[in-house]
């Protein structure tokens, strides 16, 4: 388990809390129509913390090839028709270059300041020389408007309960996912980021915006800066 996170519920739990059988039934949003309109045709992506597929899947079907990643077999075992590897994301080397590099799931807010770094290495070490760096954030109120919560019309209900700063400008959130069946927590650490702040960390990468996707600014489509 990685420090600071923590997971509890049903089923197996990655090493940064995730349940493998939670992330199986969450459905999926308007992001593979977000990511899919945001590169060509037929783009070959690597998908960096690829868990169950929830994103894979509808991008295969979108015609997109991908190659996906999660450092958990348990995750990689629910992915089907893509080209799936096991391994933690900033250490990744593969040698290849790809259209598209999906770093999702707010993982640019890591809260250890070297992993974040480590990521953004990995996306740019994997991008080809026209490619994009599409970027999922975290939403500006996510660490302000708790506790809060939503109903899903699936029938779930998930809670962000608290976000509680633990130093260093690092929070620890915890979000629970209360099924009529099950119930399951998660424990992990995040770094909020402002705007200004997201696109410093990008450029010490040696990214840039090349333009942010959605009106809330939480998808972002980055380029190799320069």
């Amino acid at each position: 388990m990685r420090e600071g996170h923590q997971g509890t519920g049903p089923g197996a739990i990655t090493p940064d809390g995730c349940a493998v059988e939670l992330y199986s039934r969450l459905p999926v949003g308007t992001e593979p129509d977000i990511i899919a309109g945001a590169v060509l045709a037929g783009a070959h992506i690597l998908e960096l913390g690829c868990g169950v597929g929830r994103m894979t899947h509808p991008l295969l079907e979108r015609g997109c090839d991908i190659t996906a990643v999660d450092e958990s077999p348990e995750m990689l075992e629910r992915v089907r028709g893509a080209r799936t590897i096991c391994s933690p994301i900033e250490t990744l080397d593969l040698g290849e270059r790809f259209d598209a590099v999906l770093l999702a799931s707010f993982l640019v807010h890591a809260g250890d300041v070297e992993v974040r770094r480590g990521l953004l290495r990995t996306c740019v070490r994997h991008l080809a020389d026209d490619g994009c760096v599409l970027i999922q954030r975290e939403g500006e109120e996510y660490h302000t408007d708790v506790p809060r919560e939503r109903v899903d019309p699936t029938g779930f209900t998930v809670r962000i309960v608290s976000s509680q700063p633990v130093g260093d400008g690092t929070n620890t959130v915890r979000a629970e996912y209360e099924f009529p069946d099950a119930t399951w927590t998660q424990t992990f650490r995040a770094r909020p980021l402002t705007k200004e702040e997201f696109e410093d960390a990008l450029a010490e990468a040696g990214l840039r915006v090349d333009e942010y996707l959605t009106d809330d600014r939480i998808w972002v489509r980055a380029v190799a800066a320069g």
